[in-house]
């Protein structure tokens, strides 16, 4: 079984309440569960949270939630609590609660890419980059990887260097590709993670990702085309709604 969890924090730093704010009509959190449903690939989608509010909500509108601690330091601790609820779930998909426009040929290729590379028990989607500012944004993760090895290392900065080259030019002389943050993972490997420390590369660029890297866990990298549009600020919500 493939179970899908979308965990949902109503205390947002940057943006307190963000599951609920509406989007056209929808709250953001309602956006995102349907989505996931429209996937092929999923047999169970539910809402991880730490609030009642949101509870409430997504049972209003046919979803299945359930609460969680509030002290979880990031998603994948989130998602790992409500794994152990499940035991019959081989795999396990953190669908980003903030990304209400995710495709569900992303999150099929998502699920097809973890199936598909058991030895490395996590899976995660990158997009080519093709902008050289987007290229420069330290806040849109790349990534470089293999075939065989999944996940090489993952950056804030651009990776890898290209050098002689102006790094205007960068893009036309080398395909980037930047991290869509899409996790699967391997259900067992999903609770291992979970108890895992913090590890210096992780501490540097402040990504989860590298920690299971450093502690010898492989990521499966599919490539999709599509383009994602998170919400993590008011004004990008504004963008979207200008849309």
């Amino acid at each position: 079984m493939i179970l899908a969890i979308i965990p949902a924090r109503y205390a947002s730093t940057r943006f307190p309440g963000k599951p609920l704010v509406d989007i056209g009509g929808k709250t953001m959190i309602q956006r995102v569960y349907d989505q996931v449903c429209l996937a092929g690939k999923v047999d169970r989608v539910v809402v991880a949270t730490d609030d009642e509010r949101i509870a409430t909500h997504v049972r209003a509108f046919g979803g299945q939630a359930l609460m969680t601690r509030v002290e979880h330091p990031s998603g994948t601790d989130r998602c790992a609590e409500v794994a152990l609820q499940f035991p019959e779930a081989e795999w396990v998909l953190n669908v980003q609660g903030d990304e209400p426009f995710i495709q569900p040929q992303q999150i099929d290729l998502l699920a097809e890419t973890l199936v598909r590379h058991p030895r490395h028990r996590i899976a995660t989607l990158a997009k080519p980059v093709n902008d050289a500012e987007d290229l420069a944004n330290p806040n849109l993760v790349k990534v470089v990887f293999s075939e065989i090895a999944g996940a090489i290392y993952f950056s804030r900065h651009p990776i890898p260097f290209v050098r002689g080259v102006e790094p205007a030019e960068w893009c036309s002389r080398h395909t980037f590709y930047r991290h869509i943050g899409l996790y699967g993972f391997e259900r067992e490997t999903l609770l291992e993670l979970a108890a895992l420390t913090p590890a210096p590369l992780e501490r540097a660029e402040s990504l989860e990702q590298l920690r299971w890297l450093e502690h010898g866990y492989g990521i499966a990298v599919g490539i999709t085309e599509m383009e994602t549009l998170g919400i993590d600020t008011p004004e990008d919500l504004l963008k979207i709604n200008n849309l």
